[in-house]
């Protein structure tokens, strides 16, 4: 078992905490997650990587929990997100973190949906499936996620853009 959590904790442990806003909450979350793989160990049949079956529960249980949180405090968010993509290994730090501060500001439904889609690969069906809505919801709730995103992180953009070229010297203005 340790083995094993070694191995897999770090992607384990990375996918709750998108998920999951708070990071008190996303440890709770992620040792339950642990919980429920340990208890599960005997029903893995082998069919997939142990990292693919790891992952799916880690998946289900961190929706689980969310929706428990969201039954708790009576607390329904709208949903919305949305992607950005940078090269520049100077920039990354500060992108990285830039990024993650408008994912912050994004509703938890909206948050949830995007991480689902656009970072963990999941189809709108599946996506539906597990949260309870249709289809056609998720990808509403997705397109809305990605608009709001682009106007959070438009001044990140501004500023990838017209920082420094190669030569170390500011780029000209267009």
């Amino acid at each position: 078992m340790r083995a094993l959590w070694a191995e897999h904790a770090p992607r384990v442990d990375a996918v709750v905490r998108r998920l999951v806003h708070d990071p008190d909450e996303a440890a709770d979350v992620a040792q339950d997650v642990w919980i429920q793989i340990f208890r599960a160990l005997p029903t893995f049949r082998g069919d997939s990587q142990f990292s693919t079956w790891a992952h799916r529960i880690a998946v289900n249980r961190t929706l689980n929990a969310m929706r428990r949180a969201r039954r708790l405090t009576g607390v329904h968010e709208e949903l919305t997100e949305a992607t950005a993509m940078v090269e520049d290994d100077m920039e990354q730090p500060f992108v990285r973190e830039s990024i993650t501060q408008a994912l912050d500001r994004l509703p938890r439904g909206a948050r949830t949906v995007f991480v689902l889609h656009d970072v963990e690969g999941y189809t709108h069906e599946e996506i539906a499936s597990q949260l309870g809505i249709t289809s056609g919801g998720s990808k509403s709730q997705l397109f809305k996620a990605r608009a709001r995103l682009r106007r959070l992180l438009a001044p990140l953009m501004d500023h990838l853009t017209t920082s420094t070229r190669e030569d170390g010297y500011a780029a000209p203005l267009a």
